[in-house]
């Protein structure tokens, strides 16, 4: 399966007062390795958008193995663990420098019309989409 990493330097602001990273900024950097995972793919959810269609999260896990703190760079490693031509799956791990595991997670999301919320069928209005993700999970 394919998997893509990303740098993440852990900025002051995404600190708190214990001087780790505030657990809901792991949220925002899944968002950093989705889209850095559907860029490496050739696709670009600006031009979901544009054909009014969008791709919301419906459930979040994480797991937090140990802290992240200002300065260090960590990697969000991100790949789709489930695609079904509607819903997506995608699966993270963020590790520190040192290649230790500190944070796992998952995120799911469909995807849908942005009027009216209801489901899209990918396969039909995004064949690249939906080629690309079969060929993403099984690399």
């Amino acid at each position: 399966m394919k998997k893509v990493t990303k740098e993440i330097e852990v900025r002051y602001q995404e600190t708190d007062q214990m001087g780790v990273v505030y657990h809901a900024n792991y949220l925002i950097w899944f968002e950093i390795g989705r889209t850095a995972f559907i860029r490496e793919l050739g696709l670009s959810y600006a031009k979901m958008e544009a054909r009014q269609v969008v791709s919301p999260v419906t459930h979040v896990e994480i797991d937090f193995k140990r802290p992240t703190k200002y300065g260090e760079p960590c990697y969000v490693t991100t790949w789709v663990e489930s695609y079904d031509g509607l819903r997506t799956r995608y699966c993270y791990e963020v590790t520190n420098q040192a290649g230790e595991i500190c944070v796992t997670g998952a995120t799911d999301h469909v995807i849908v019309k942005k009027d009216n919320f209801r489901p899209v069928s990918v396969r039909r209005m995004f064949p690249d989409w939906h080629e690309r993700y079969l060929e993403a999970m099984v690399e």
